[in-house]
């Protein structure tokens, strides 16, 4: 949830004025992770596999994405 302060602060962030020019040349999509490129890969969890995959993540304080790229190298190793 947003609190009130943070509505205020992006109000007031928004008032001052942004420089067109440097939002622009921040890009597009996400950041890369390395030099190679990447692909994305769906995958079919079952409601059981996406609470264990959270609850996984939430201990370790990952993201999902990271949790699986975390088991996948520890699977492949």
């Amino acid at each position: 949830m947003v609190s009130e302060e943070q509505i205020q602060a992006w109000a007031d962030e928004a008032e001052q004025g942004y420089d067109v020019e440097a939002l622009k040349r921040r890009g597009r999509g996400r950041p890369g992770r390395g030099a190679e490129p990447m692909q994305v890969v769906a995958v079919r969890l079952t409601a059981g596999e996406l609470s264990a995959l959270d609850a996984a993540a939430a201990k370790h304080d990952l993201t999902r994405s990271e949790a699986i790229r975390a088991a996948l190298a520890h699977f492949a190793a």
